[in-house]
């Protein structure tokens, strides 16, 4: 009798998108993007092959980026005009609609880990700064000191903007090289045809007024149904007005759009036409994996329904 085949999985992920040329990174740096990335994929994927949660596989796939100084999460987070490090993150599950966020938080390791927290154990779904790290404290969460936050190289981007341009946020593309956009994000189905999708974040370079991109908020920088998951990178203030993750999942609920082309129409054609740059990357019920971007470059990986391992970074594979 033949054994009965086991549930689809498949999980993608992103390390941000931006101005990433080939002509710019040094191979030991490439190598270092392709390890993180790879690392990232297959903690996830170990989950999900074992009849982990896709929620589970999202948070322990996000934390080795949030862990890592590559990207602009957690520990490699770039600051902010005053110098500090104000974190983002957002998490939201297919089967209940369920979701939780945090912004602006600067002692909390894992913001991802504490987005989840708020999708489970309070009647919110969005909290920030000292709010969400009082009820981080209820949680028994440990707070970090903000030095754990500081590297060199985001350092010393802020005060190149600061010396150029104090009110500019961002570097210029060229400046940025490889830097421009570092968010981080996860979506994966498990073996129950559960979606969950998550995005983690230190927002802009030089931001100021307690800015808020659109990382943490459900339906800009994330967003999970029944039909797909979506996680988002690039330009937040564009992202929040074309409310990009929830539009791409209307288009494949509504008018039977593949994941692809759903996102492609917003990410190359209503993107493009307001000016916003970026990228996104989900999935589908099925397991189908989605990556579009609109910047020359953007870090994602997938491990998809047949077990087969994506890593590229350039525009052109």
């Amino acid at each position: 009798m033949d054994k009965p085949s086991k549930a689809k999985t498949a999980i993608v992920i992103h390390g941000g998108a931006g101005t990433i040329l080939k002509s710019k990174m040094t191979p030991e740096i490439e190598q270092a993007y392709i390890e993180a990335l790879k690392h990232a994929l297959k903690t996830g994927h170990a989950i999900l092959e074992q009849g982990g949660s896709s929620t589970d596989a999202v948070k322990a796939t996000i934390v080795t980026m949030e862990d890592s100084p590559l990207f602009n999460a957690g520990k490699g987070a770039v600051f902010t005009h005053e110098g500090k490090n104000e974190l983002d993150a957002s998490i939201m599950v297919s089967d209940d609609l369920s979701a939780g966020a945090v912004a602006g938080v600067s002692h909390i390791k894992n913001p991802i880990l504490l987005a989840d927290k708020v999708r489970t154990d309070s009647k919110h779904v969005l909290m920030a700064r000292e709010g969400a790290e009082e009820f981080a404290k209820e949680q028994d969460f440990e707070l970090v000191d903000p030095k754990y936050f500081f590297t060199q190289n985001r350092w010393d981007q802020l005060q190149k903007i600061l010396k150029e341009d104090p009110d500019k946020m961002q570097l210029s593309e060229d400046e940025a090289k490889n830097s421009k956009f570092g968010t981080v994000g996860a979506v994966a189905l498990d073996q129950a045809g559960v979606i969950t999708a998550g995005t983690s974040t230190g927002g802009m370079t030089n931001k100021r007024y307690a800015r808020i991109g659109d990382s943490p908020i459900i339906g800009a920088g994330t967003y999970a149904n029944s039909h797909c998951g979506i996680s988002a990178t690039g330009h937040g203030e564009y992202f929040i007005r074309a409310a990009v993750a929830y539009d791409i999942c209307a288009l494949v609920e509504y008018k039977g759009e593949s994941i692809q082309n759903a996102a492609d129409i917003v990410i190359n054609g209503k993107l493009v036409k307001m000016g916003g740059d970026g990228g996104v990357v989900g999935l589908d019920k099925d397991g189908n994996i989605m990556m579009s971007f609109n910047t020359p470059g953007m870090y994602r990986g997938s491990i998809d329904v047949d077990g087969n391992i994506t890593i590229e970074i350039y525009q052109d594979k």
